[in-house]
């Protein structure tokens, strides 16, 4: 091979060398870094989603099933009700608190120990404390969730270890964890960073890490990656996040509230104090609004005809639209 040649390929070689340490120490920016395979924000009150992303792909979910789970408790059960550990919520893999066959825990003990420390142990106690079986536990989430409008979610278990057919949405979850979140029980649980009786602090970082943070739960295995759903409160606005198969779950979370709570705000779009054409309401409305959304706002107004005469009785509906999407509405009353 001639001295030309073997000249062109060596500067070829370098070049292609010093291309891939240009592009193996190149910063990786930070939307790249943080990425979810699915993720979503919704305002508590109004359901509205905020932010979208691949939000109806079924996906496992991990432990953040134990947000139904608690939600099934808190319906059926007293906090102060006795559980007898039985035999077969011992030893179950994963994380746990390591309860044992024959002692005793309340209700809420066992809440604080399946939400603050994840405990698949104490999920088992509590499903068979409420329905006699997993399998009967996990029939009734799944009737919860339908009737929460969690459609495309199935739960074959009240842990979220893997197994096949137990999936969620993003959607899915943000749902049901605001329904959760209007609990203040629920609230009460996922929000306490350390719990004294059993020496248990919270696995969620975000509850130290981002202002306003009150909840819910994380989650990971394998199988579903990094999961994680957390609630936060600011200036009258409450959120509720989910990331699944997040790999920095806690700064993707962070960027996403950040930026909810910087271009929404909670804005009263109309107070009940005030007639409507003449007409009484009951229900003050306040939704999530962008900055240059209140615009887009308008109230329509359909009345009975005739009129009734007698003070309180039905005279028509009102409703608040943005755009042409319904948002609101309710009855309208004779003053």
């Amino acid at each position: 091979m001639s001295k030309p040649v073997l000249r062109a390929l060596f500067c070829g070689l370098l070049a292609f060398l010093l291309a891939l340490c240009v592009n193996f120490t190149r910063k990786t920016p930070a939307s790249a870094a943080t990425e979810s395979e699915a993720e979503c924000v919704i305002e508590v009150s109004s359901r509205r989603f905020l932010h979208e992303k691949n939000a109806r792909d079924c996906l496992p979910m991990a432990s953040t099933t134990k947000i139904m789970t608690a939600i099934l408790i808190l319906d059926g059960c007293d906090l102060g009700e006795e559980v007898v550990i039985p035999k077969a919520a011992e030893g179950i893999e994963g994380s746990s608190v390591y309860l044992k066959a024959g002692d005793s825990y309340t209700v809420e003990e066992l809440l604080y120990g399946l939400m603050l420390r994840s405990g698949n142990d104490c999920a088992v106690a509590l499903a068979l404390h409420h329905s006699g079986s997993v399998e009967a536990f996990a029939r009734k989430m799944n009737e919860k969730a339908a009737l929460l409008g969690a459609e495309d979610t199935f739960f074959v278990n009240p842990h979220g270890l893997p197994a096949k057919g137990h999936h969620t949405t993003a959607r899915d979850l943000a749902m049901i964890a605001a329904y959760a979140m209007e609990n203040p029980t629920f609230e009460k649980i996922v929000s306490t960073k350390y719990y004294a009786r059993h020496n248990w602090q919270n696995k969620n970082k975000m509850l130290w890490k981002f202002e306003g943070a009150c909840g819910v739960k994380t989650g990971f295995t394998l199988h579903a990656g990094r999961c994680l759903v957390t609630s936060a409160e600011r200036n009258g606005m409450k959120l509720v996040s989910v990331v699944l198969n997040s790999p920095q779950m806690y700064e993707r979370t962070t960027e996403l509230l950040e930026s909810a709570f910087e271009n929404y705000r909670m804005t009263k779009i109309f107070d009940h104090t005030q007639p409507v054409e003449g007409l009484a309401a009951r229900r003050s409305f306040c939704y999530p609004l962008a900055e240059n959304e209140l615009e887009k706002i308008s109230l329509r107004v359909e009345k009975c005809d005739p009129l009734p005469e007698k003070r309180g009785d039905f005279a028509g509906v009102m409703r608040i639209l943005l755009e042409k999407s319904l948002i609101f509405s309710q009855n309208l009353y004779i003053m």
